[in-house]
This record gives C-alpha cells, structure tokens and sequence, in this order.
C-alpha cells in the first residue's frame, strides 16, 4: 500500500514510514535511517519505544482478557488501574470513567458538566485545542486548519476569551484575562446558564504556554464565586509531563473535572476522565460509555506505566532533563540565535514540555527550523499560530539525548540563518 492511499488528510512532518522503535529512537523503513524522536508521538509515548516493563504487561494481558466491555463486564484491571491513580490525581478526585481518546474524554467531560449542572453554555480559552470531533471542535480555536473545509455549522454553547499569554504583552496579563472573564458573565453567558470553564493549564497545540500559577488560583476561585465547574484538559500536560503528574499541581488548584490521556498508557489508546463522586452520582445512567472504552491491554498498559515511573523516577528524570533543556534552548537565545532570521523570542515550558518562540514575521522559520533538524536525523514539531517549535521527547530522555537535541537544533539554526 502507497501512502497516497492512506486517507487522513493530515500535514506531515515527514514522508518517512517508521519500522520500529526502542526509547528515544526510531527506526526508518526504508532507508534504515535512524531518528532521535523529540515528538513522543505528540507526548503519547511517554516512557519511550516500547519500554519492555510496558511490552512485557501487554503480551501477558493479551493471554489473558483482551477486551471487556463496560457495559457488560469490566475487567479487573480496570481497579488496579483506580487504586494506583487515585493516590496521584489531585486530592478529592475519586470517580473514574475510561475512553479511547481525549477528544472522547473531553466531550465526556462537558457532558457531565452540562447534566449535573443543568446548564449549557461552556467558557473556552482562545489558543485552546481539545479535539477535531464535531463536538470538541466547537471548543477548540488552536488554528482554523483543524476546522478544514466546510464542516458546517459547530454546536453552539461555547464562549471565549484570551488565554494568558504574558510574552504578548501586557493585554493578555493574567489580570487583564480575569477581568475579560468577569465581564463575559456580564455581557454573554450569566452564572446561572454557564456550566464550565474549560481551560489546558498548559496550552498545547496552541503554542506551549503555561498558565500562570496566579491565574489559575484566581479561576479557580471565580469558578467557586460564580458556581461554575472547572475543568482542566490535561491531555497533553498530564501524566509527568511538566514534571507533576498534573500540571494543576504546580498551582495547588484541584479542578472539578480532570481529562487525561496520551502519557497515560504509554501509547496504547487510553483517556479517562476523574471527577467527585457527588458529581458523577448526579450523572443520568448510561451518558457515558463507548465499545473500546477502558480496553484491557491498554489498561494494563497504563499499569506497567506507573511501574516504570516508580521503578526509574521518571519525574526526577523530568525535572533534570527538563532543567538542562531549558539551560541550552536559553544559550541559544542569547547566542547566535539571538538576531537575525531564527531569532528566538521566547523560552518557555515545565517539565519537558518546552518551546521556542521566533519572531512571529519571520513567517516559515520555524517550520525550516524544523525540516533542518529531521534532515541532521531529529524528529521535532511546530506548534500554534505563531512560529514556535515544541519539544516533547519521551519522559525517559538521557542527559546526552537532551546535549545530541540541543547540538542538533543549534546546528539547524545556524543553516536557516545561513540561507536567509
């Protein structure tokens, strides 16, 4: 089969077909070309290719229960799943509910909202991505390219307003975005027709921006203020990510509602959705649920997850390697990058979900940044609207894998400079 006939309609990095995988490392099919992959499979790969703690739980499990469906039975290891998260989801967060995807999880998440609260509407941040499902897409505004062409018309429900993007200036301080929140309720959607705000603590495809911690201490008590839930996508920033296993952790802010997925089951299809158990109770009977939803091996899985990051402190192991990124992606702010085309504007990130922001005019630079670094054998994504490139390499990345990534970029750069 060609890859013209692979129908997805999705932008590539690249054109190359993988053959296999062993923790930071992928492997090309046809060339035999080797790739130090800081994508992770877009932060889904969160202990690396296959990891053989993670390989070993699955070819046990699929000898054992493939799939039980929710409906019909659910497989035990969905309980040993709930009794090691519980311990790590933020404290109060007691009822879990399993799908597929985090678009799943999400629409999932705003549908408990909409029923336990007995209200519609949804306040969304701009920048947000939380799905390409016709559902979440009426929440997301990372770029209209998700959009496509002629989808029709969204589900109406959703309000917006600036997410907190500080390097922008002082319009969009967090200051600035309370003050737009408390005038949307004035202006738009009233307290008693609002049900959720809906808020990444770090924006992912929107362009790696963290939330202030001070911001979301304030939402949060807007949210109490106004008897509004509060939700927090963790998609992408969840499971050790930004070196918590929740990015709400750095703020000390437990949400209402929490959506996880990707790191979750180091890359087999797995999102969950946690809330009180006085919210879910409140939920009408059989609102959720989905046929491969909480699937056996991917549960056990996300099991053998967790042993890797006890067994290896895989969050010590963020902490460190995030901080030696963050020292090189800032030497070369202040280096050779600092004029010229490929002038970095901004370092930004948590844990090892970090970016680099270029000067927004220099239009393209990121994307050639980026195409430099495949051709010296690096896998590395932009991201947003702006030209920024994100760094998210497996959460099992060594020290000289970090030092080889930062080599790489810096030699990437100068070429794009070189060529301007």
């Amino acid at each position: 089969m060609s890859k013209s006939q692979i129908f997805n309609g999705i932008k590539r990095l690249s054109d190359i077909v993988i053959k296999s995988g062993k923790g930071c490392r992928l492997t090309c099919r046809d060339s035999g070309k080797e790739y130090l992959d800081f994508t992770a499979g877009i932060g889904v790969v969160s202990t690396g290719h296959c990891h053989p703690t993670v390989v070993a739980a699955v070819q046990e499990q699929a000898t054992q229960v493939v799939h039980a469906q929710q409906s019909v039975g659910y497989s035990a290891k969905i309980f040993e799943l709930i009794e090691r998260m519980e311990p790590i989801v933020p404290k109060g967060l007691d009822s879990f509910f399993f799908a597929n995807s985090g678009a799943e999880a999400v629409e999932g998440a705003v549908r408990l909202a909409r029923q336990v609260t007995g209200k519609d509407n949804i306040i969304c941040f701009n920048g947000g991505y939380h799905g390409r499902t016709l559902g979440t897409l009426a929440l997301t505004s990372s770029g209209a390219g998700y959009r496509g062409n002629r989808l029709g018309p969204s589900p109406a429900g959703t309000f917006w307003v600036p997410y907190p993007y500080e390097h922008l200036g002082s319009h969009r301080s967090s200051q600035i975005v309370m003050e737009d929140l408390e005038s949307l309720l004035l202006t738009h959607t009233p307290p008693c027709e609002t049900a959720a705000v809906l808020i990444e603590p770090v924006l992912g495809e929107g362009g790696y921006v963290p939330a202030p911690f001070e911001f979301m201490r304030a939402l949060r008590a807007y949210c109490d203020k106004h008897d509004i839930l509060l939700i927090a996508d963790e998609v992408q920033s969840g499971y050790g990510r930004t070196g918590a296993m929740f990015a709400v952790e750095h703020s000390e802010v437990t949400p209402d509602v929490l959506v996880t997925a990707k790191g979750l089951a180091s890359g087999y299809p797995l999102s969950a959705v946690v809330t009180r158990k006085d919210l879910s109770d409140a939920q009408v009977p059989g609102s959720m649920g989905g046929t491969y939803g909480g699937n056996a091996v991917a549960v056990a899985a996300a099991i053998a997850t967790l042993d890797v990051f006890e067994a290896e402190n895989i969050l010590e192991n963020v902490h460190a390697r995030g901080a030696q990124l963050m020292r090189g992606l800032h030497d070369l702010a202040q280096g050779g990058a600092a004029s010229g085309r490929g002038a970095i504007t901004d370092v930004r990130g948590l844990g090892l979900m970090n970016a680099v922001e270029f000067e927004p005019t220099d239009t393209g630079v990121a994307g050639a940044v980026s195409k430099a670094c495949f051709d010296r054998g690096m896998l590395l994504m932009t991201t947003g609207t702006r030209q920024t490139l994100r760094f998210m390499p497996p959460l099992t990345v060594s020290e000289a894998e970090v030092d080889e990534c930062l080599d790489i970029l810096g030699s990437a750069m100068a070429d794009v400079q070189a060529s301007a």
